[in-house]
């Protein structure tokens, strides 16, 4: 009997472990970005920076001069260089990235303090007007706490849209266009988050969005496409991390994605309609890949990879 009580003890210890490891509460990853300008311009790279669930190291930024600056609305860090034709940026770093998680047991049912006008606010694509406000008090009728009504807004975001990125002339999604998920009820996370975010804002829930990196498992390889995220504030808990989109892609996860970020990303910035420190241009609708001018003002297209390695 002893025997059999070790065996199960054993076996229970490896379940343990692999579940664990499943998770990856923390995980460390480098990236790298490959950018190419074919033309002389300066060029304003997004980079990660340090915050209580992200740890940058190894940080190194070749083939052109360059200056640390911070957009002076949100303060994302960003390179800005001043690249030659033919330049080919690469941008280089360590990252560490633990798991957020929320314990939604201590939020009160009080509004957020003083000081979050900035995340009720409107962005230019996620507009707080009459029919955002009408399908946020629909959604959220009867919730009578701000998480309750968070939660109603998750549900409805989850149950209304759909994840899909259809190639063709003229398609509007991933603009995080809140119009367009409301016409159009599909698109990438983007879209997911703009209509999670009005909908919070419009109930009067401070939203805010960031953009980075999904990270893959595995031995590493090149990264496709961004991924973006959102949070809300709830006064007694702070900013509680939500993922609406990889809720709607793996449903059976849906109940963490409300309250957890797992450690499979990389944020390089923060919020929508970033200014570019000297930039000509007008502010980014957000800022996850490289922004470049000619010495005209003119927008430059870039050439771009990014990867991956344990």
């Amino acid at each position: 009997m002893r025997t059999i009580g070790v065996a199960l003890a054993a076996l229970t210890a490896v379940g343990a472990a692999l579940s664990s490891s499943a998770a990856e509460p923390v995980r460390t990853f480098h990236v790298t970005h490959e950018y190419k300008v074919a033309r002389a311009a300066t060029v304003w790279v997004p980079l990660p920076s340090d915050d209580a669930w992200q740890t940058i190291r190894e940080l190194r930024v070749e083939g052109a001069p360059w200056e640390r600056v911070y957009d002076a609305r949100w303060g994302n860090a960003a390179a800005r260089l001043h690249a030659a034709a033919g330049a080919t940026i690469t941008v280089r770093y360590e990252v560490t990235r633990r798991e957020r998680a929320a314990d939604l047991t201590h939020a009160t049912g009080r509004a957020a303090p003083s000081g979050y006008a900035a995340w009720l606010a409107p962005d230019a694509r996620v507009p707080l007007d009459g029919r955002v406000r009408k399908i946020a008090a629909d959604v959220t009728a009867g919730k009578t706490t701000p998480l309750a009504r968070a939660r109603a807004a998750y549900d409805y975001v989850l149950s209304t849209m759909r994840y899909d990125k259809p190639s063709g002339a003229g398609q509007g999604w991933g603009q995080g266009d809140i119009e367009w998920a409301c016409d159009r009820r599909y698109g990438n996370c983007t879209d997911f988050h703009a209509l999670f975010i009005g909908l919070l804002r419009a109930s009067g829930i401070p939203a805010r969005f960031s953009i980075g990196y999904s990270i893959p498992p595995g031995d590493g390889g090149d990264i496709a496409g961004y991924h973006c995220w959102a949070d809300f504030y709830l006064d007694g808990v702070g900013w509680v991390p939500v993922d609406a989109s990889e809720a709607w892609k793996h449903k059976e996860r849906a109940a963490y994605f409300f309250g957890h970020h797992d450690a499979d990303r990389v944020q390089l910035s923060t919020g929508r309609d970033v200014p570019l420190p000297g930039a000509r241009g007008a502010a980014l609708n957000y800022f996850v890949y490289p922004y470049a001018e000619a010495a005209d003002g003119a927008p430059i297209e870039i050439a771009r990879k990014t990867s991956y390695a344990p």
